[in-house]
């Protein structure tokens, strides 16, 4: 006779779950990601305590007493606001021509099958490699030769021809996923060839759009490096360059200015609140089968 063979709840035949493996997991998670919240444990704690209180008890003490005044001198005598307003100014236009562009290389790239396709690809995928900080002494130069030096669109321009190709690799191997046949039916129907990209290509690559945007609104919006290279009026700076004038030369109000980098933190996390379902679609698209 047949024996029946007994498989515990929830796994396979052959493997068996030990009753301690689930809570040494969640033991072990949990103390990564109270690790990684340290920071931000700290900087709440700094930014609500006085100067005073900081200098004799330390970062880590327990407040003697908290305010939320000094976020009120960081938007205003530290203006923050005119920080944050510059940092959309120039992150919302670069995205925009990023992901615009590079979803029409991605779909020239991914739908049409021409003498060189590969090559350009590869040479999208090889500006990715080349180290940034090699060009910037270069990029300063051409800045100024074509006079948008200390200028909105020097970063814009420059952020939106940096991205573009990682977002051009991204978006082209997610459109390889998109069925031909849609295409073909498309053109035997007599659309154009613009509006296969914009009614069957760009609403199906949605999801990966909305993951490689959630992520180059963060590199965009954090970056530093650019913004220092290519700004010095400070009244365009962005909000990670413009937090640095809030550091004095021999005494820094150190509540102040973590005060001022929370405030900077909330839009990329609201932006990530909002499209944290798609971001985790766009990245598991094809994990699974």
């Amino acid at each position: 006779m047949a024996q029946a063979v007994m498989i515990p709840k929830g796994g396979t035949a052959g493997e068996v779950q030990h009753p301690f493996v689930k809570p040494l997991l969640f033991i072990l998670m949990l103390s990564f990601v109270i690790v990684w919240l340290l920071p931000v444990f700290g900087g709440i704690l700094t930014s609500i305590r006085s100067m005073d209180d900081l200098t004799r008890n330390g970062f880590w003490a327990m407040p003697e007493s908290f305010s939320l005044e000094y976020f009120k001198q960081a938007w205003t005598i530290g203006m923050l606001g005119r920080y944050l307003y510059n940092s959309f100014i120039i992150t919302l236009p670069a995205l925009t021509a990023t992901l615009f562009l590079s979803s029409l290389a991605a779909f020239a790239l991914a739908g049409y099958r021409f003498k060189g396709n590969f090559a350009i690809y590869v040479t999208f995928v090889g500006g990715m490699l080349l180290p940034f900080q090699l060009l910037m002494l270069p990029i300063f130069k051409l800045s100024n030769f074509l006079k948008v030096y200390d200028t909105y669109w020097g970063l814009i321009l420059i952020h939106a021809a940096f991205q573009l190709g990682f977002c051009t690799f991204f978006l082209r191997n997610f459109m390889l996923t998109v069925p031909s046949q849609l295409a073909e039916a498309a053109r035997i129907d007599g659309c154009r060839e613009f509006g296969i990209y914009a009614k069957i290509y760009l609403p199906l690559s949605l999801p990966a759009i909305a993951a490689v945007g959630t992520l180059e609104f963060t590199w965009i919006f954090n970056d530093y490096l650019w913004a220092l290279v290519l700004l010095k009026d400070n009244n365009l700076k962005p909000v990670t360059t413009g937090l640095s004038t809030l550091q004095g030369q021999y005494i820094s109000s150190w509540n102040v200015l973590v005060a001022g980098s929370l405030l900077a933190t909330i839009p990329t996390v609201v932006v990530f609140i909002f499209l944290q379902r798609y971001f985790i679609e766009g990245l598991t698209m094809g994990s699974g089968k």
